[in-house]
């Protein structure tokens, strides 16, 4: 009976590559120096055939031979569906399931292959059009036509059927998946004699000795290996194990000094300098397996069972290499400069015993699993292995949480409150779960449910190597891009070299978050795929996803998304640039004014927009055909709900094109009155005198009445009216009046300044005084300016101002309180000149 490894399951052994018994030491040399040439040569080969092959050149030899290989993949097909529900081995279901989809991998290479020959076919046959019933047609024409109408029957009978057994390779392969989900929860259930008992220890007395045995006859098997190999060649492999520590070592060194002169500052070069740690505690214990594998296999003569076990061996070896130097990368005891979770020097030195305990145990507990494997070993003896998995596993977690928790108390003791402060809440759930866990794995491997524990455990420990990796990974890709896209230029000309902060750090913000979910997705499955789905079927179903997701008739696939966006993000930054180019290049060199050149640039930034839209839409697979009938379905929602929005935005068009007002302009509408700073898609910003802006609907530009005070004439009116008695010489105040608006600078020439006389009102005369300023702006500040020059000027010639008329209007009071009534004020003393008024 086999139980759920720690590892996700591995292809059965009859399924590994196996070496031939009369191989020989040059021979196996060879072919090893021979395949990356073979793969290498048989790629390119693959690739001249399905790009460069001529569509038109499709052989009739080429056709039998994907005839061939369809009945041979539908007979492979027949027989695996054959007694599929009588399975019960977890290993064939498994070679079934990649056989399977294997078949589906290959159906879909042929279909992907086949239809664009049959897409030129069928638009040879469309140029040469129907075929007529005068038998006035050439006979070679004829001729072409019927052999292309056969060929297009060809191709479309073997894509059809490649479809097919590609559906069928998809079924089967969810077919056993299913079967093996709904068998490892029989076997998670299923319930043996307990450990303590006496039946389990009779079964296990009387099985030992033949178990035992055949553990002598690998342990000889062993020893013969071992001996087979020559000394010399076991002094090598010794040498070039002390060379690949030797530089490892080197290695890791020369690239912390390169993270610490190269790397920027801050978390980046921390988490690089972890990942360098991790990736040299993999590689070398790696190596080191293959080593000794390549020793052992000298001759190439080791038994199946031996084989298999021995090269697992070397692949685990780099689990645990991994698993070790992970768990030194993070706890970083000592360098605390460079840890990267926020953990107390203390913890970290006391918890450094944790990895270097649990990377070996993982060896250990898989050469464990593997033995009774290897040795077809009895249920007695697998139970009692399993058990002492279980406990060991179960030991380690529980020694390190208790370890844990008594140096967090003493390092975090608050002699204060005479107790360590609470932990997070995250961390609270974490331990808590980890202690249920370890008891209920405990109780069930001593209740009999070994299969349910052993696994219980083993999950634990995955789940701690799977989110442990995906924290630093995490750390590492949210440090890469804020560092690499987040940090603005150096020298400070950001604006000036056409960058924008803002923009790359929203990028580098984004990108992060993207990655880190992509990260957070893969560990969720990596966790899950322990449950009798290992991660090669998740990859399998993964694979599956990249041929689309059907929505109605769209098919969305993988790479036309990212194709879509990669469209987008290129056409939106030619935009951009493109504006850039027109603001600063082009249209300075043309005689169109500021308005008009923001104008262009606003409308072509518009059209630029929908032609990137368009070109994205076009390159997910959507056509213009379908865009035309989303349109025209919006348009529904547009007629009912977003009239306002769609009558703002063809303004806001008109605006720009029409142009009766533009950037600059000052402008008068509806009380507001000021400068228009921006014309955007849907309203106006309009800047007043006291600095705020008002938002004005484009549509009010276009139903209302707009007075636009620069639009034909950019000059502004200075004018001054002022009253003066009967008795002042008009011609002299005319000419001191004049004489000030000519003296300031701001009044222009042309037109000239002048002074009119108005007439005679309520006995005084009444001079009008006008002039031209540059710009409608200066005119309130340069008529506060004139008035102040004027009435000095007036006063030194002792010339003063009329008085105004008073206006008095009387109306009965109304008493007050009752029997009190208003005493009659006095009227005012009339004004000199008024007593006849």
């Amino acid at each position: 009976m086999r139980y759920p490894a720690l590892l996700p399951a591995d292809l059965p052994p009859h399924h590994r590559p196996r070496h031939c018994a009369t191989r020989t030491r040059g021979s196996w040399l060879r072919l090893a120096a021979a395949r990356p040439l073979l793969a290498l040569l048989l790629g390119l080969s693959l690739f001249l055939a399905a790009g460069w092959t001529p569509v038109q050149a499709q052989a009739p030899n080429g056709q039998q031979e994907i005839d061939k290989a369809l009945d041979a993949a539908r007979k492979d097909m027949e027989a695996l569906r054959k007694n599929l529900s009588e399975q019960t081995d977890d290993a064939e279901l498994l070679r079934r399931r990649a056989a399977a989809s294997d078949i589906q991998s290959k159906a879909d290479g042929i279909a992907d292959k086949l239809a664009p020959i049959l897409t030129s076919v069928q638009a040879r046959l469309t140029e040469l059009g129907p075929s007529t019933d005068t038998g006035k047609e050439a006979r070679d024409i004829a001729a072409q036509r019927a052999e292309l109408e056969k060929t297009r029957s060809t191709l479309d009978a073997q894509i059809k059927l490649a479809r097919l057994l590609s559906v069928e390779g998809v079924q089967t392969a969810e077919s056993i998946s299913t079967m093996r989900r709904s068998q490892f929860q029989a076997r998670l259930g299923e319930r043996r004699p307990s450990i303590l008992g006496a039946q389990f220890r009779d079964d296990f007395r009387n099985d030992l000795p033949r178990d035992m045995s055949r553990l002598a006859s690998l342990r000889d098997e062993l020893a013969a290996a071992l001996g087979g190999t020559p000394g010399w060649v076991w002094s090598i492999l010794l040498l070039a194990a002390a060379v690949i520590v030797g530089l490892t070592v080197l290695a890791a060194r020369q690239m912390r000094r390169f993270t610490a002169s190269r790397v920027p500052a801050g978390r980046l070069r921390r988490s690089f300098h972890a990942l360098i740690v991790v990736m040299a505690a993999t590689l070398a214990p790696g190596l080191i397996g293959q080593l000794l594998y390549i020793g052992l296999d000298w001759q190439g003569q080791l038994p199946d069972e031996l084989e298999t076990l021995i090269s697992g061996f070397a692949g685990i070896l780099c689990l645990g290499g991994y698993v070790t130097g992970l768990g030194l990368a993070l706890l970083s005891p000592s360098r605390p400069s460079w840890r990267l979770p926020d953990i107390p020097d203390r913890i970290a030195k006391k918890m450094r015993w944790f990895p270097h305990v649990l990377g070996p145990l993982i060896v250990l507990v898989w050469l464990l699993d593997r033995l009774p494997v290897s040795l077809n070993g009895s249920l007695s003896t697998t139970i009692a292995v399993n058990c002492l998995v279980t406990v060991l596993l179960v030991v380690v977690i529980v020694v390190g949480l208790v370890r844990l928790e008594r140096t967090r108390r003493k390092v975090l003791h608050d002699p204060e409150k005479g107790q360590a402060p609470p932990r997070h809440l995250w961390l609270l759930i974490a331990v808590s779960l980890a202690w249920l866990m370890a008891a209920g794995s405990l109780i069930a491997v001593f209740t009999g449910y070994v299969a349910f524990g052993n696994f219980v455990a083993k999950q634990v420990v995955w789940a701690l190597i799977v989110l442990s990796s995906a924290y630093l990974l995490a750390l590492l890709v949210d440090d890469f891009f804020m560092s690499v896209l987040g940090t603005p230029p150096r020298d400070g000309d950001a604006h000036e070299r056409g960058y924008e902060p803002r923009i790359r750090d929203q990028a580098a913000v984004v990108l992060s978050g993207l990655a880190r979910l992509l990260i957070g997705l893969i560990a969720l499955i990596m966790v899950l795929g322990q449950f009798a789905e290992g991660p090669m079927e998740l990859l399998q179903r993964a694979e599956q996803l990249l041929n689309g997701l059907s929505i109605g008739q769209v098919q969305l696939r993988p790479a036309a998304l990212v194709q879509g966006f990669l469209v987008l993000f290129a056409g939106l930054l030619g935009v951009r640039l493109l504006k850039r180019w027109l603001i600063t290049r082009y249209l300075p060199t043309t005689t169109l004014d500021l308005g008009m050149q923001t104008s262009a640039t606003t409308l072509f930034g518009y059209v630029g927009v929908v032609v990137a839209v368009g070109l994205a839409l076009s390159a997910l697979g959507l056509g213009l055909e379908r865009i035309a009938w989303v349109a025209s379905a919006l348009s529904v929602g547009i007629g009912f709900g977003l009239q306002a929005v769609v009558q703002n935005f063809v303004s806001g068009l008109i605006l720009l094109a029409e142009r009766p007002v533009k950037v600059g302009d000052w402008v008068s509408l509806g009380g507001v009155e000021g400068d228009i700073r921006r014309i955007n898609v849907r309203a106006t910003e309009i800047q007043m005198g006291d600095r705020s802006t008002v938002i004005v609907p484009n549509s009010e530009f276009i139903t209302k009445t707009v007075r636009n005070v620069t639009h034909a004439n950019p000059l502004g009116l200075v004018q001054i009216k002022l009253p003066m008695p009967l008795s002042t010489d008009a011609a002299k105040a005319r000419e001191i009046i004049l004489s000030a608006f000519v003296d300031h600078e701001d009044v222009l020439e042309t037109p000239a300044p002048n002074v009119f006389l108005d007439g005679i009102d309520a006995g005084n005369l009444v001079f009008n005084a006008t002039g031209y300023v540059g710009s409608p702006r200066q005119a309130y500040g340069t008529r506060s300016a004139l008035l102040f020059e004027v009435l000095q000027r007036l006063a030194a010639a002792n010339i003063g101002l009329g008085k105004p008329p008073t206006m008095l209007v009387s109306a009965p009071a109304a008493p007050l309180l009752p029997g009190i009534t208003a005493v009659e004020q006095p009227r005012p003393a009339p004004a000199p000149g008024q007593e006849d008024a």
